[in-house]
């Protein structure tokens, strides 16, 4: 769109504007018959899919019931971390859209999809001890939305060969977005119709992506819903959420709008703050038991968060980088996920917060649901298969917290012989040395594991593992990781000397790590 059309479509009148939806109404029946490629809409149930869904439903429900025929997937991601009160719109609006389709023979499908278990916000964060997500380690928006859907959209493709991709984005929702549209229509292989980057075989619609957001609001609350859905309920749902309270229909482009609200995961640490979430409890007092979700949020969202994580990676070695302390370089250690004891702390917090929701909200949220039993079950086999920690603790926090036993939907999950006593007795004998108590406790357990196979092929490798992650000292690990560095720094220069000064800087024997086979098999001699 060039600056001349945009200037156009910003002084569009509303004659201008019913106008343009005849011709999008159009648009969209021709190019629904135009061929057998299933369409998939995306729905989030904000203004700007509410008001693509309804247009797309209107167009097609005007064309005989013969020519109905091509399937349309009406899809929406439920990230299991939604603000509440927004989950349960989506719940409510998806009930109303199913019964609808049926009773008006619609050819539709409305699905609301999830991220995998394993891949959830609290499996990574409590579960593996990732840290709140950051610019710099975004790892909850592909695993949460861009998954679940891509999921989805390959099955079609799979079936049918091709899908397109309706989607409600505007170009003056923000000027990037617009930017990136714009760079999409010039690789049009057909009117209105844009690759789609990351999925082959799928085309992208955007029939709203001219649209103001004055005209959004305006078709939403001037034509009525097709599925019997309350637009004016939407209306007050985005009103609520912004700080003024208040969301004007706009006349003309000086006026503001409460087009700016967003909705997100309540847990969303990847902006300044919730705004909508604290704008809602601002604006309604009938809502402040919602304050349980920030308060997470804000203990979630600090700057330094060291002292809450391992020295070392995921993978259990120390890696360094370069830091920019005061205005002089510093290498230090990246650090890893959270320790057991944050871990633990996150999810008594979690539950602690659902159980004072469910005392405390409307009748309406009293079984809302912030952390799920899969996604429990999940977190507690990582704690003991992958992180040995065979004390066993979530039955006994979920216990304290709920006040109920907890029950594991794996079969034969926390049966074994190591457990809470056993734990404890190890934690004596290690007189408050963490690194010895870590290996003790992944060798028992990596012993444990095994005993229990057919074959034990690998088990030496496994235990060789819990010394190279394991065994050394804090200080010494990350020594040892310098002398590395220092070493591989000396060597890309090609100098025989500057690599002598490396090893001489630090130290010319340095500690050597001991393998299984060293320990097992070494002369006691």
């Amino acid at each position: 769109m060039t600056a001349i059309q945009g200037n156009i479509l910003s002084k569009r009148t509303v004659d201008d504007f019913i106008e343009d939806l005849e011709k999008s109404t159009q648009e969209i029946q021709d190019l629904y018959c135009l061929d057998q490629i299933p369409w998939i809409i995306g729905v989030s149930w904000g203004k700007d899919s509410t008001a693509t869904l309804q247009l797309i439903w209107n167009a097609i429900s005007k064309l005989p019931i013969e020519k109905r025929q091509k399937k349309i997937y009406v899809i929406t991601t439920d990230t299991l971390v939604e603000n509440p009160v927004v989950s349960a719109w989506v719940k409510k609006c998806i009930t109303q859209l199913k019964k609808a389709i049926k009773e008006q023979n619609m050819p539709m499908e409305a699905h609301l999809l999830h991220p995998e278990f394993s891949h959830t916000y609290w499996v990574g964060l409590i579960g593996k001890g990732y840290p709140a997500p950051r610019v710099k380690f975004r790892w909850c928006t592909s695993r949460l939305k861009i998954d679940p859907s891509n999921r989805f959209i390959r099955d079609v493709v799979r079936t049918n060969g091709e899908s397109i991709i309706v989607l409600g984005t505007r170009k003056s929702e923000s000027v990037s977005r617009g930017n990136r549209m714009r760079k999409l229509e010039e690789k049009r292989v057909r009117e209105r119709l844009s690759p789609n980057v990351s999925l082959p075989n799928s085309l992208v619609y955007t029939p709203i992506e001219d649209w103001r957001t004055d005209e959004v609001w305006m078709y939403l609350m001037q034509w009525e819903n097709p599925w019997g859905g309350d637009n004016k309920a939407l209306f007050t749902l985005y009103r609520g959420a912004t700080a003024d309270n208040e969301c004007p229909l706009v006349v003309d482009t000086s006026t503001p709008s409460c087009g700016d609200s967003r909705f997100g995961c309540w847990v969303c640490t990847l902006v300044s703050s919730d705004k909508s979430l604290s704008a809602m409890i601002q604006n309604d007092q009938e809502k402040e038991w919602l304050q349980p979700l920030i308060d997470i949020r804000i203990e979630l969202d600090i700057q330094n968060d060291r002292d809450k994580r391992d020295f070392r990676r995921i993978f259990g070695k120390v890696q360094l980088f370069e830091r920019n302390v005061e205005g002089e370089i510093s290498v230090e250690p990246i650090p890893g996920p959270y320790t057991k004891y944050w871990r633990e702390h996150w999810l008594r917090r979690v539950l602690e917060a659902q159980q004072q929701i469910r005392e405390t909200a409307p009748e309406e949220y009293r079984d809302i649901t912030l952390i799920t039993i899969a996604e429990l079950s999940e977190i507690r086999r990582i704690w003991l298969e992958e992180k040995h920690e065979f004390d066993d603790s979530l039955p006994k926090i979920y216990e304290e917290v709920m006040g109920e036993p907890f029950e594991d939907p794996r079969l034969g999950a926390g049966n074994s012989v190591l457990g809470a006593d056993e734990w404890q007795l190890l934690e004596e004998l290690s007189q408050g040395d963490g690194m010895y108590m870590e290996l003790m406790a992944k060798l028992i357990d990596t012993e444990r594991q095994y005993k229990t196979m057919a074959r034990r092929t690998g088990i030496y490798d496994d235990l060789e593992r819990c010394f190279e992650t394991s065994s050394r000292p804090q200080e010494e690990a990350i020594n040892n990781a310098h002398y590395e560095r220092n070493l591989k720094e000396a060597a890309k220069t090609g100098s025989i000397e500057q690599v002598k000064q490396a090893v001489e800087g630090k130290n010319p024997d340095p500690p050597q790590q001991l393998s299984w086979a060293t320990l097992k098999f070494q002369n006691p001699s």
